[in-house]
């Protein structure tokens, strides 16, 4: 047995091969969860390393772990509008599209294979789902920035199709054994799989946010702490009751990252480094678990049985699947060519193994084939696809700066970083001609790398890095200036905000996008010296503040002058 010495020797190498690995992903195109699976390949023992390592076991229970930090840290970074919008056909892809590629995947490997039919399903199940480590990593590593309901959908379904495909796979595997339940038991299994770890994920979820929000920590480093072990209590409570765990684990990441949370930046920014960790350490562990002599043995068989998955199975369960739902042949087909698979399945072909079923060992040589089939020609021409389809746009560059809060107690604001987009309404414009509400400062300008310290006279321009301070309610009505593409949610009947009383009626008109004169020069105290005490513009109640300098806007609808009609704040772009 080796020495813990050695043992975190090869393990640090292992990780700094994983880091270059990923610089060069970027390099030459290729996914990073590729190179990772290779950088194993190469350590294992018909590699360069010669490390031996073939304990099935140890590799789900560690693959399991590293997924559900994968997991969690994706649900984080999942917004409830996102979800939202996803959730039904992301929930159909995820059920009737796991089964709909399995079947059709199982039937064609029991054929090209030579298999019975139930062990040419079990196959089928096992690749069946997307992969929520890979599907996170290539998205994200893409340079794509799709549209919010398109690229919600995909992530949504990596995240919620793994009960379907465990549910799948057990049940076969107890069929296989001679272990099989009745059919009612394998129905409590699905429902256990799905709603046990539904309800876990959400109440655990819940849980977090509140303890984060009151417990009061005084060592900032304890808060990414709390919140990990509230992502493990989620798995293993979903686990020990009969659901899912991987499914719980993202829920509650979801429910906990759209939840007003103190040290929010400090929590994301470590678990955005545990879910790389995770990713590295896993797919290093199953390129370790793998035998290239093994794999070149199955190719050829194993590579019709991935074209069949790629071309046949995957694009007719999404047409079944999203079918009413609305979306364009465009995005049907890209969501087809996005079903990459990952270490889920390589993790499931571990089932089999570790239950004796006959076959098992080639079983797992083809599924790790399948896997990097997928990977390579699905990960890598990602981008090239979505071109062609002409789906998403380049994504925005990373500000080569932040500028962050790190508050230990709620703080009712935050630092955004927007980029100026040429279609943006500031785009151009001179930061004394733009109209903020009391509670939003521009504080820093990043152009070409250099620091541009914001004054009156500083002109924004496209692919200018902007840092604004905005209260929380404040933030929708800000990303409307700088995101061609934002939407506004619906204002509050009440809500009240605070301009300087030198701000024009055109200003106001293109903040809030109200139809009128967006370009009149008449100020809003003008319009109270005129009117009084208050006045009414659009379905804004105008009014005196307690300073003199500023006037108080209040959003009242009900309030519009007799005889018109209460306007409405635009959905779309600012002046619109």
């Amino acid at each position: 047995m080796p020495s813990v010495n050695a043992v975190l020797f090869v393990a640090g190498l292992l990780l700094l091969f994983g880091i270059v690995s990923s610089k060069l992903s970027a390099r030459i195109g290729m996914p990073v969860l590729v190179l990772f699976l290779g950088v194993g390949m190469l350590a294992g023992s018909e590699g360069l390393g010669g490390v031996a390592f073939e304990d099935y076991e140890l590799a789900n229970a560690l693959g399991s772990v590293a997924l559900a930090f994968i997991l969690f840290d994706g649900g984080l970074r999942t917004s409830t509008g996102a979800l939202r919008s996803a959730w039904r056909p992301a929930l159909s892809l995820a059920t009737v599209g796991v089964l709909v590629t399995a079947a059709v995947t199982g039937l064609a490997a029991a054929y090209v294979l030579g298999l019975s039919t139930v062990h040419g399903l079990l196959l089928g199940a096992i690749v069946g789902s997307t992969d929520a480590a890979a599907v996170f990593s290539v998205l994200r590593s893409s340079g794509l920035a799709l549209p919010e309901r398109l690229g919600a959908t995909l992530e949504v379904e990596s995240g919620s199709n793994d009960p379907m495909a465990i549910f799948l796979t057990l049940g076969l595997v107890g069929v296989l054994t001679g272990t099989a339940a009745s059919a009612g038991s394998l129905a409590l299994l699905f429902a256990l799989q799905f709603g046990v770890g539904a309800a876990a994920g959400v109440g655990v979820g819940k849980g977090a946010a509140w303890a984060v929000e009151r417990v009061q920590l005084d060592a900032p480093g304890l808060y990414p702490v709390l919140v990990t072990a509230f992502g493990l209590l989620a798995f293993g409570l979903a686990a020990v009751l009969g659901g899912s765990g991987f499914l719980a684990v993202y829920l509650a990441g979801i429910v906990l990252g759209n939840s007003p949370i103190v040290f929010r930046r400090g929590i994301f920014m470590f678990h955005d480094a545990v879910a790389w960790l995770a990713q590295i350490a896993l797919f290093v562990l199953l390129g370790l678990l793998s035998f290239p002599s093994r794999l070149l043995a199955v190719a050829g068989p194993a590579l019709a049985v991935a074209v069949v998955l790629i071309v046949v199975a995957r694009p007719l369960a999404v047409a079944l699947s999203l079918a009413p739902f609305r979306f364009t042949l465009r995005e049907g087909a890209f969501v087809s060519w996005v079903g990459l698979k990952g270490a889920v399945p390589i993790t499931l072909a571990t089932f089999p193994l570790l239950a004796g079923v006959d076959g098992a060992e080639a079983l797992f040589d083809v599924v790790f084939f399948v896997v990097l089939v997928s990977a390579v020609s699905q990960g890598w021409s990602l981008p090239v696809a979505a071109r062609w389809l002409e789906i998403g746009r380049p994504a925005d560059p990373a500000p080569p700066v932040t500028v962050e809060l790190h508050a230990l107690r709620h703080v009712d604001g935050d630092v955004v970083d927007y980029t100026v987009a040429p279609s943006a309404r500031v785009a151009g414009q001179m930061l004394r001609d733009l109209v903020l509400p009391d509670g939003v400062a521009v504080t820093l300008v990043v152009r070409d790398g250099a620091v541009v310290v914001p004054r009156g006279g500083t002109a924004l321009r496209t692919g200018d890095h902007v840092f604004v301070v905005a209260r929380t309610q404040l933030k929708p009505l800000v990303d409307r200036l700088f995101d061609p593409e934002a939407r506004t949610p619906p204002l509050a009947p009440g809500l009240t905000l605070a301009f300087p009383a030198e701000t024009t009626l055109g200003q106001l008109h293109r903040f809030f996008g109200l139809p009128g004169p967006t370009w009149s020069t008449d100020t809003v105290g003008d319009l109270l010296a005129d009117a009084g005490a208050s006045d009414h513009l659009g379905c804004f109640h105008v009014a005196h503040a307690g300073d003199p300098e500023f006037v108080q806007v209040t959003y009242a609808p009900q309030e519009a002058p007799v005889g018109e009609a209460p306007e409405t704040v635009s959905a779309g772009p600012p002046g619109e």
